[in-house]
């Protein structure tokens, strides 16, 4: 049976193409499907050739050509396609087989397909796939999670293809996640964490070119410098490299040609969504979401630049109850002094440091609550390592929270881990700067300002929720509990009040 292909890959896009590749050079055969069979040819003919790769028109060549326990794993667009082509394959499989969903899935949907084809007597995996196209070919990130009997069958390729860190590079960022949708639930936490890692960097770059105007050749430096410290991490990297790139059409760079205009393909909407769902308030990934939709309305904001006026636009008529000219200019003086440009500088990046910090705290106790609602029991450490290498939130940090965990694995928030909450109390200052400033010069930072917000709220053992449970109760007869006993109260406000004045 030797001639037989150890792992079948079906959908032959970039992604699909290079996460084949990568498991054919760890010694592995692979016999490929792509609904558009020229795709197949292609590819066998291309890349592939010379390669220990099958070529196969139909899902039914391709099982034929796999040993068993099948492994197929499914590379297509998340949704409906993804059910249908499960169907196909269903007929066709024995008893043991595994189908593998390797695609950006909704966590509630591998779930559901988890228990179906446990059902049918076959085996599911839903896997996160992190690290972009590079990271396919290269070792990616892979977060597998689903039918427990299947890790023995993939645990060989999937660490094999996978990044590898620590010193010696042989730690795999691949291990079992979880039960059913576990795996494609951490998958999407990482992304939400990422949502807004892009969207702090992006108001740090805002805060340092417009409040010390700063040219593209000294943020390279900046970010440079910040890559070899405590910030190290990928999206750090490659934002410095940003600021290198010359227009390759017209003079200047090119990140000051790109329309300010972002994307999203729903993963941090689905992390905002589920946090409402669990009452964990995920508010970093919210912001970002939020940024990005703001930034599509670009003919409005463009609109209303010339009508909506900030700090920076005020005209000398005008008369304010809060004169904010003399905190302008001190903020305004940074930009010509060394001295004060440095300090600044540095407390720009010590708010990046604690906002991020806050943003990874927020995903790790949306998946102990998620854990706790699926009945998954997860290794939050080893989550975090899984994130170290391969992808897009790889970052030096990542070992801290492995070890927070490895220390308590019970660990409510990592803000109160010691590593964590001294490296709050030494950026605390600098953050509030950072975020006064910004605000002072009518810069949106919404994710800092988010951040710090949630901090201060996390710290304080009392918040004014106090007088929302009354007005609830007012308007809604809603109850309350109380600090001094036990039980559950209502007041009849209305006959208590005291009468407004004539």
């Amino acid at each position: 049976m030797n001639h037989l292909c150890d792992f079948g890959l079906i959908g032959l896009a970039v992604m699909g193409e290079n996460l084949a590749l990568n498991v054919e050079s760890r010694g592995y055969k692979v016999a490929v499907f792509n609904r558009t069979t020229e795709k197949v040819d292609e590819f066998i003919n291309g890349r592939a050739a010379g390669k220990n790769f099958v070529g196969c028109h139909s899902v039914e060549e391709m099982i034929k050509n796999l040993a068993r326990p099948r492994k197929v794993m499914m590379l297509v667009k998340a949704g409906p396609a993804v059910d249908a082509l499960i169907e196909q394959i269903l007929p066709l499989l024995e008893p043991g087989d595994i189908i593998i969903d390797g695609g950006n899935t909704h966590f509630a949907d591998t779930e559901r397909r988890t228990r179906y084809v446990e059902e049918k007597g076959f085996l599911f995996v839903g896997s996160g796939v992190s690290g972009g196209e590079e990271g396919a070919l290269k070792g990616p990130s892979l977060m597998p999670g689903g039918s427990q009997a299947a890790w023995e069958h993939i645990k060989p390729i999937f660490q094999a293809i996978s990044a590898k860190v620590g010193p010696n590079e042989d730690i795999p960022c691949c291990e079992w996640v979880g039960p059913r949708g576990s795996g494609h639930y951490v998958k999407m936490v990482h992304n939400g964490i990422e949502y807004g890692d892009m969207q702090l960097i992006c108001e740090a770059y805002l805060v340092l070119q417009e409040a010390l105007g700063m040219s593209n050749e000294e943020l390279y430096d900046v970010f440079d410098d910040w890559n070899r410290g405590e910030l190290q991490s990928y999206l750090i990297e490659i934002s410095r490299d940003i600021f290198s790139v010359k227009d390759d059409l017209a003079d200047g760079f090119m990140v000051d040609k790109i329309l300010d205009v972002a994307g999203a393909k729903g993963t941090g909407k689905w992390m905002s969504q589920l946090a409402l769902d669990l009452g964990v308030p995920s508010t970093l990934v919210t912001a970002a979401v939020y940024a990005r939709g703001l930034s599509a309305q670009k003919a409005s904001r463009v609109k209303a630049s010339k009508v909506l006026r900030g700090p920076m636009d005020r005209l000398p008529s005008d008369a304010e109850t809060l004169d904010f000219d003399g905190e302008l200019s001190d903020a305004m003086r940074m930009a010509a002094d060394p001295k004060l440009k440095k300090e600044f500088i540095e407390s720009v990046r010590l708010a990046l440091y604690a906002s991020k910090i806050c943003s990874y705290a927020q995903g790790f106790v949306q998946l102990q609550a998620a854990a706790a609602e699926h009945d998954w029991q997860l290794d939050y450490g080893q989550c975090a390592l899984l994130w170290r290498g391969g992808c897009i939130i790889r970052a030096q940090f990542l070992d801290r929270i492995t070890e927070a965990f490895a220390e308590d694995p019970n660990l409510e928030n990592l803000l109160l881990a010691p590593y964590f909450t001294q490296a709050v109390h030494r950026a605390q200052f600098s953050w509030r700067r950072v975020v006064t400033v910004a605000t002072q010069m009518g810069l949106p930072v919404p994710a800092f300002s988010t951040a710090l917000g949630y901090y201060d709220s996390f710290r304080r053992a009392s918040l004014p929720a106090n007088l929302l449970q009354a007005q609830r109760d007012y308007f809604g007869a809603h109850t309350y509990q109380r600090t001094d006993r036990e039980g559950t109260f209502h007041t009849d406000w209305l006959s208590l009040r005291k009468p407004p004045k004539a």
